[in-house]
Protein backbone atom coordinates (compact mmCIF):
# COMPACT_ATOMS: atom_id res chain seq x y z
CA UNK A 1 0.00 0.00 0.00
CA UNK A 2 1.33 3.42 -0.79
CA UNK A 3 0.24 6.27 0.94
CA UNK A 4 1.08 10.39 -0.33
CA UNK A 5 2.37 12.61 1.42
CA UNK A 6 2.88 16.11 0.17
CA UNK A 7 5.06 17.48 -1.88
CA UNK A 8 5.04 14.64 -4.43
CA UNK A 9 5.96 12.37 -1.42
CA UNK A 10 4.69 8.55 -1.20
CA UNK A 11 5.40 6.68 1.73
CA UNK A 12 5.63 2.95 1.63
CA UNK A 13 6.48 -0.73 3.49
CA UNK A 14 10.09 -0.53 2.41
CA UNK A 15 10.94 -4.06 0.91
CA UNK A 16 14.42 -6.44 0.73
CA UNK A 17 14.94 -4.80 -2.92
CA UNK A 18 14.76 -1.53 -1.46
CA UNK A 19 18.01 -2.05 0.96
CA UNK A 20 20.53 -1.15 -1.10
CA UNK A 21 18.79 2.81 -1.39
CA UNK A 22 17.89 2.95 2.14
CA UNK A 23 21.42 2.30 3.03
CA UNK A 24 22.42 4.88 1.35
CA UNK A 25 20.17 7.11 2.91
CA UNK A 26 22.02 5.91 6.22
CA UNK A 27 25.12 6.51 4.48
CA UNK A 28 23.75 10.33 4.15
CA UNK A 29 22.51 10.46 7.53
CA UNK A 30 24.86 8.81 10.23
CA UNK A 31 28.54 8.16 10.81
CA UNK A 32 28.01 4.40 11.59
CA UNK A 33 25.50 3.70 8.77
CA UNK A 34 23.93 -0.24 8.15
CA UNK A 35 25.03 -1.73 5.06
CA UNK A 36 22.99 -2.96 2.56
CA UNK A 37 23.59 -6.53 3.72
CA UNK A 38 22.18 -5.38 7.37
CA UNK A 39 18.61 -3.67 5.84
CA UNK A 40 18.42 -6.40 3.71
CA UNK A 41 18.44 -9.35 6.47
CA UNK A 42 16.36 -6.95 8.66
CA UNK A 43 13.91 -6.64 5.92
CA UNK A 44 13.20 -10.38 6.01
CA UNK A 45 12.65 -10.88 9.40
CA UNK A 46 8.74 -11.19 10.10
CA UNK A 47 8.93 -8.49 13.28
CA UNK A 48 10.17 -5.54 11.13
CA UNK A 49 8.57 -3.11 9.83
CA UNK A 50 10.57 -0.18 7.50
CA UNK A 51 9.11 2.44 6.10
CA UNK A 52 10.52 4.44 3.00
CA UNK A 53 9.12 7.97 1.98
CA UNK A 54 10.04 8.56 -2.28
CA UNK A 55 10.06 11.13 -4.09
CA UNK A 56 10.21 10.46 -7.82
CA UNK A 57 10.73 6.81 -7.15
CA UNK A 58 13.43 7.84 -5.41
CA UNK A 59 14.01 6.91 -1.24
CA UNK A 60 14.32 10.00 0.67
CA UNK A 61 13.66 9.04 3.93
CA UNK A 62 13.53 5.69 6.30
CA UNK A 63 11.82 4.74 9.55
CA UNK A 64 11.61 1.32 11.08
CA UNK A 65 9.71 -0.48 13.47
CA UNK A 66 10.27 -4.18 15.47
CA UNK A 67 7.72 -5.28 17.11
CA UNK A 68 9.52 -7.79 19.95
CA UNK A 69 7.44 -8.70 23.03
CA UNK A 70 4.22 -6.97 22.28
CA UNK A 71 6.16 -3.06 22.62
CA UNK A 72 7.64 -1.59 19.10
CA UNK A 73 11.39 -0.23 18.91
CA UNK A 74 11.30 2.57 16.61
CA UNK A 75 14.62 2.72 15.03
CA UNK A 76 16.52 3.82 11.67
CA UNK A 77 14.78 7.26 11.30
CA UNK A 78 16.69 9.50 8.42
CA UNK A 79 15.62 12.06 5.56
CA UNK A 80 18.31 12.94 3.18
CA UNK A 81 19.38 16.67 4.23
CA UNK A 82 18.09 18.43 1.16
CA UNK A 83 14.44 16.70 2.26
CA UNK A 84 14.55 17.73 5.93
CA UNK A 85 12.18 20.32 7.64
CA UNK A 86 9.36 18.69 5.25
CA UNK A 87 7.57 16.71 7.70
CA UNK A 88 9.02 13.31 5.98
CA UNK A 89 10.27 12.05 9.40
CA UNK A 90 6.90 12.98 11.04
CA UNK A 91 4.92 11.30 8.47
CA UNK A 92 6.87 8.12 8.63
CA UNK A 93 7.11 7.73 12.67
CA UNK A 94 2.99 8.40 12.28
CA UNK A 95 2.97 5.71 9.83
CA UNK A 96 4.88 3.15 11.89
CA UNK A 97 2.79 3.66 14.70
CA UNK A 98 -0.70 3.34 12.95
CA UNK A 99 0.37 0.15 11.95
CA UNK A 100 1.69 -0.61 14.96
CA UNK A 101 -1.57 0.00 16.87
CA UNK A 102 -3.55 -2.02 14.45
CA UNK A 103 -1.62 -4.70 15.78
CA UNK A 104 -2.35 -3.99 19.03
CA UNK A 105 1.22 -2.42 20.27
CA UNK A 106 1.04 0.43 22.94
CA UNK A 107 4.48 1.00 23.94
CA UNK A 108 7.36 2.17 21.85
CA UNK A 109 11.06 2.89 22.61
CA UNK A 110 13.57 4.50 20.49
CA UNK A 111 17.17 5.58 21.41
CA UNK A 112 18.51 8.81 19.92
CA UNK A 113 21.67 10.83 20.27
CA UNK A 114 21.94 13.14 23.64
CA UNK A 115 22.92 15.87 21.25
CA UNK A 116 20.46 15.48 18.62
CA UNK A 117 17.96 18.02 19.09
CA UNK A 118 15.67 18.09 16.28
CA UNK A 119 15.15 14.44 16.82
CA UNK A 120 14.14 14.66 20.69
CA UNK A 121 11.71 17.50 19.98
CA UNK A 122 10.49 15.46 17.40
CA UNK A 123 10.25 12.38 19.30
CA UNK A 124 8.53 14.54 22.31
CA UNK A 125 5.81 15.88 19.83
CA UNK A 126 4.88 12.11 19.89
CA UNK A 127 4.85 11.97 23.00
CA UNK A 128 8.01 10.19 23.56
CA UNK A 129 9.38 10.29 27.25
CA UNK A 130 13.29 10.26 27.97
CA UNK A 131 13.35 7.44 30.61
CA UNK A 132 16.79 6.37 30.57
CA UNK A 133 20.51 6.36 29.11
CA UNK A 134 22.62 4.74 27.77
CA UNK A 135 26.50 5.98 28.31
CA UNK A 136 29.05 6.15 25.70
CA UNK A 137 26.27 4.32 22.87
CA UNK A 138 27.04 5.69 19.98
CA UNK A 139 30.66 6.40 18.17
CA UNK A 140 31.95 8.35 15.79
CA UNK A 141 31.67 10.50 17.73
CA UNK A 142 30.68 8.95 21.28
CA UNK A 143 28.25 10.04 22.48
CA UNK A 144 25.28 9.12 24.99
CA UNK A 145 22.23 7.87 24.08
CA UNK A 146 18.59 9.04 25.26
CA UNK A 147 16.32 6.25 26.01
CA UNK A 148 12.67 7.46 25.38
CA UNK A 149 9.51 5.55 25.48
CA UNK A 150 5.77 6.38 24.56
CA UNK A 151 3.72 4.09 27.49
CA UNK A 152 -0.34 3.93 26.52
CA UNK A 153 -2.27 6.25 27.77
CA UNK A 154 -0.39 9.16 27.29
CA UNK A 155 -2.24 12.03 25.41
CA UNK A 156 -0.71 12.85 22.30
CA UNK A 157 -2.26 14.71 19.17
CA UNK A 158 0.14 14.49 16.96
CA UNK A 159 -0.96 11.02 15.20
Amino acid sequence: MTTPVRDGVLLRRLLPEDAGAAANVERACFSVPWSERVYHATLLLPYSYYYGAFRENELVGTAGLQIIAGEGEISNVAVLPNERRRGIAGSLIRLALSEARELGVSDFTLEVREGNTAALSLYESFGFQIEGRRRNYYTNPTEDALIMWRRSGREVCND
